[in-house]
């Protein structure tokens, strides 16, 4: 597999650790607040939904670490797989919620995706 394809892999990965960070710990803070755009009443009123959003996030980037560090066949197909369910997750989220969620989290996704079937 290609440096730059594992690279992008765990960038992705490092990404949704973030966001599960974020969705989980610090949504009722300031920079929870900042980086979704709420309110105080609204991440309190939500702070159980935002938490289990995370913890998905957390699977995505558990999946990619899985795939990254597998030997192939099984790392190729989890990086792959994951980074599918990454995607389609973020075209999913700039449909719904925000549009930015398209480059911040569908881009990354697709960009190593062809990295990593380049490499293959």
């Amino acid at each position: 597999m290609s440096i730059a394809a594992n690279l992008v892999v765990w960038a992705v990965a490092c990404l949704h650790v973030y966001i599960l960070v974020l969705e989980m710990f610090l949504w009722t803070g300031p920079r929870g607040r900042t980086a979704f755009g709420t309110t105080v009443e609204f991440a309190t009123a939500t702070k159980a939904l935002a938490a289990n959003q995370g913890l998905y996030n957390g699977f995505l980037a558990a999946g990619l670490v899985w795939g990254a560090l597998a030997a192939d066949p099984v790392g190729f197909q989890a990086k792959v797989f994951f980074l599918v369910c990454v995607a389609v997750a973020g075209v999913y989220g700039a449909a719904t919620a925000s549009r930015r969620i398209l480059f911040v989290q569908t881009v990354p996704a697709l960009v190593g995706l062809a990295l990593v079937l380049a490499a293959h």
